[in-house]
């Protein structure tokens, strides 16, 4: 039988799973949940007022590399913002996957060459204070993919 073909190479600085983003509808309703559910505290909350979203990063637990792992919980804040139209079109659930990175636009461009569409080139802002990059879902296996180098 024929076997599936591995990368050239494993693929360098991505460092963990970083984060699990879950779109809903009530960002305090959600807490909640996840707070009574598994003992998930909020790290981190902000309004990203560029992505349209009021979201709560929930401190899952810690990892090797000195960062983290999270479920980031997203309510859109305007009918325009990409988790609002992800909501009216799939309802509450996973928005996307993330990984973290030491170097994003480094990361982005090496996953880029490989044949995975970048779609936004240069990072831009993300939770505090990280830089992010997003990969074409339809390159991903139909997930939204998101690279995250954390501002520490």
């Amino acid at each position: 039988m024929g076997e599936v073909p591995g990368p050239a190479s494993a693929f360098p600085g991505l460092t963990r799973l970083d984060h699990v983003g879950i779109a809903c509808r009530d960002l305090d309703a959600s807490i909640a949940f996840y707070r009574r559910t598994y003992g998930f505290e909020v790290e981190h909350e902000e309004v990203n007022e560029e992505q349209g979203v009021r979201e709560a990063m929930l401190r899952i637990n810690g990892t090797d590399d000195g960062g983290a792992t999270y479920l980031q919980l997203l309510e859109p804040t305007r009918d325009d913002s990409p988790v609002a139209k992800f909501l009216e079109r799939h309802g509450e659930g996973v928005h996307h996957i993330a990984f973290g990175t030491s170097d994003v636009a480094r990361s982005a461009e090496g996953i880029g060459a490989r044949g995975v569409r970048v779609l936004n080139p240069e990072p831009r802002a993300g939770t505090a204070g990280s830089r992010i990059v997003f990969l074409h879902p339809k390159d991903n296996g139909g997930v939204l993919t998101e690279l995250v180098q954390t501002a520490h």
